[in-house]
């Protein structure tokens, strides 16, 4: 009898592009961050940092103000260096924070759970960056089962 090898599947393929990002890079710009704690950013956030990552909010409403004992800045590009942008605003306001993290030399650009915007994932593939939409870190980690043994570098 022998035995078959399959070719990995989309969600294969996809899975270890999740477990790629969430244990090679540390610094996450998180564009939209809210102080509000019943905001799903403010929990995300907490999350990143318990996890061992650098976290930096960014919402320019708030600038200058603190979550989670990090001080908010109203920019990307205040931001860097980049790593993960990871994107909390509406689907059809990603393009202009897609493009600033191409600009900026992000590595990945995370569009959260509901952000979906196919023409910015294009461009950011198009540049180079790595690409997940409508996933959400705080969801991946536990159900690809990364450990303490798993944070970033």
């Amino acid at each position: 009898m022998t035995s078959q090898i399959q070719a990995p599947t989309a969600a294969d393929t996809a899975n270890a592009t999740i477990r790629d990002v969430l244990t090679r890079y540390k610094r996450v710009a998180l564009v939209g961050a809210s102080a509000k704690p019943e905001r799903p950013s403010h929990g995300v956030m907490g999350f990143l940092l318990r996890h061992g990552f650098a976290v930096t909010p960014v919402n320019p409403g708030i600038s200058g103000q603190s979550i989670h004992r990090q001080t908010v800045v109203a920019t990307l590009e205040e931001a860097g260096p980049l790593e993960i942008v990871d994107i909390f605003r509406a689907s059809d306001q990603v393009g202009p924070v897609v493009d600033d993290a191409i600009r900026l030399g992000a590595k990945v650009v995370w569009m959260q759970l509901g952000v979906v915007n196919q023409e910015a994932a294009a461009a950011a593939r198009a540049a180079g960056l790595t690409v997940i939409m409508d996933r959400c870190p705080a969801i991946e980690w536990p159900r690809l089962g990364l450990g303490a043994g798993q944070s970033p570098s």
